[in-house]
């Protein structure tokens, strides 16, 4: 039996009861592994799919083109192969993760130079695929509102009589990153303890993530089943919450710790492309972590958004 639950949103939006024992199943999933499956949530599969269609014209291109676009890890646009080893946010030296991005974000200027140069840069949009921006800020528009549902959601299956995200998020930080795992024809054989993404949790509060099915795929860790395949089914999201919401929870629940297995050797030409969207908080947000008898650890000080988060971001990059 999978330790990852499998919960329909729209009892949420119903109400009542059917909210009540929804939030009581999202609390005992999230403390089991950090990660939920999400049905019902509103989100259209058609705009899912040509996103991931545009995403796919733009990955085709040469890498030529792809580098008038190219990023450092954290930037709004192309980050190559060979930027980012996750496993280095655990302190596991790895090699590079094999994949290629495409990487976007907020754009709410707060004002203040610098800090709008980390959290708020422009995007870039590649001129060879304009239909990319559209269906991407469609998609992150509806992206926002399920992550805002999700945050609403969590604070009642805490239990707390309001949620505290509806100030602490009104103007947040968000990434999405466009994953592209390319077959091993292009990647080459994977190195020894290589993957597509290494063993690592998220940073901020929620991930909401659209993937393909594939040999090569994602997998979730938790103390009960160890590493597992994470369950799919056509038309889910899979949800799991980052370390900023796991420190909010005073440790309640889980950074949900997973990896996406290099290609394997029965499935060596898979090509996958995940739709990643990265949920977090307004930029100077101060988190003040949950106590016991909510909280599972007292003593937990208080945070900043944007400093915890990118102290992680720091971690992951490359040289």
């Amino acid at each position: 039996m999978s330790a990852i639950a499998t919960v329909d949103i729209s009892r949420w939006y119903a109400g009542g009861a059917e909210a009540d024992a929804l939030a009581a199943e999202v609390d005992e999933g999230l403390r089991r592994a950090g990660f939920i499956v999400v049905t019902g949530h509103r989100v259209d599969q058609g705009l899912a799919a040509a996103v991931r269609a545009a995403s796919r014209e733009f990955f085709a291109l040469p890498d030529a083109v792809k580098r008038r676009y190219s990023v450092p890890v954290g930037g709004h646009g192309w980050i190559g192969p060979g930027a980012e080893a996750n496993g280095y946010a655990e302190g596991t030296e790895t090699p590079p993760d094999l994949k290629e991005s495409f990487s976007l974000g907020a754009e709410t200027s707060s004002g203040d130079p610098e800090v709008d140069r980390i959290w708020f840069a422009p995007n870039v949009w590649p001129a060879e695929v304009p239909a990319l921006q559209t269906l991407v800020n469609e998609y992150t528009a509806q992206m926002r509102r399920l992550s805002d549902d999700l945050l609403a959601l969590f604070a009642h299956a805490l239990g707390l009589s309001a949620n505290p995200f509806a100030a602490l998020a009104d103007r947040p930080t968000w990434t999405m990153n466009i994953n592209h795992y390319p077959p091993v024809s292009v990647v080459g054989e994977p190195e020894p303890g290589q993957f597509r993404i290494g063993p690592h949790t998220d940073f901020g509060t929620v991930t909401v993530l659209d993937r393909e099915p594939g040999a090569g795929g994602l997998q979730v860790y938790s103390d009960a089943e160890g590493w597992e395949d994470a369950p799919w089914e056509p038309d889910a999201l899979t949800v799991n919450i980052g370390d900023l919401l796991e420190y909010w929870s005073g440790r309640r629940w889980p950074s949900g710790r997973h990896r996406v297995l290099p290609p394997q050797p029965h499935a060596p030409e898979e090509d996958l492309v995940s739709l990643i969207y990265f949920y977090e908080a307004n930029h100077d947000a101060l988190i003040t972590p949950l106590r016991p008898p909510i909280g599972a650890v007292s003593g937990l000080a208080p945070v900043v958004s944007a400093e915890f988060i990118k102290e992680r971001l720091d971690a992951i990059t490359v040289g």
